[in-house]
């Protein structure tokens, strides 16, 4: 929202600036305001005719909101954001800023749960994440203490798993 108060406020001071430029015929200067939005050859060519005998100028005064427009769009594309203002390039989704590293951690094993059905061994949960054991285990506990987990032995291998029962 700010951002778009930000380049309206811009976008009505540059079509201010243009429509005292154009003014600035009467004293002989015609086509400022398209050197100003950045048509600079139609701009000398105005200075140059004084607004190509006027005809041009007079036209102009209707289509200076249009050059200003463009003219934005082309400064912001070159600041690098888009139309409205909104930086390009970005991640949609901004990346989340954890409180602590078994928070971070925590979110990692959650979603290695999810795509293996919500069950996860220790073994498992050091491969998907890269934390060491201990790191895992601790983290285990913590999700089994406050109920989100609760721990078995797989039937076949006797590993002890970890069943996060809102993933299933």
């Amino acid at each position: 929202m700010k951002a778009e108060n930000n380049n309206s406020k811009d976008t009505q001071e540059r079509l201010l600036v243009s429509y005292i430029l154009s003014a600035a015929w009467f004293v002989g200067l015609g086509g400022l305001h398209r050197l100003y939005n950045g048509k600079i050859g139609t701009g000398l060519l105005w200075l140059l005719t004084g607004g190509v005998l006027g005809i041009g100028q007079f036209v102009d005064l209707f289509i200076i909101p249009n050059m200003v427009d463009e003219q934005q769009m082309r400064l912001r594309a070159k600041a690098g954001l888009s139309p409205l203002g909104v930086p390009l390039n970005q991640p949609a989704v901004a990346a989340q800023v954890y409180r602590s590293p078994q928070e971070k951690l925590t979110m990692e094993l959650l979603r290695a749960a999810e795509k293996r059905g919500g069950q996860l061994t220790v073994t498992q949960a050091v491969m998907e994440t890269g934390a060491n054991f201990a790191e895992v285990e601790a983290v285990f506990k913590e999700l089994l203490k406050s109920g989100y987990v609760k721990i078995d032995n797989d039937p076949e291998t006797g590993a002890v798993t970890y069943h996060f029962h809102e993933l299933n």
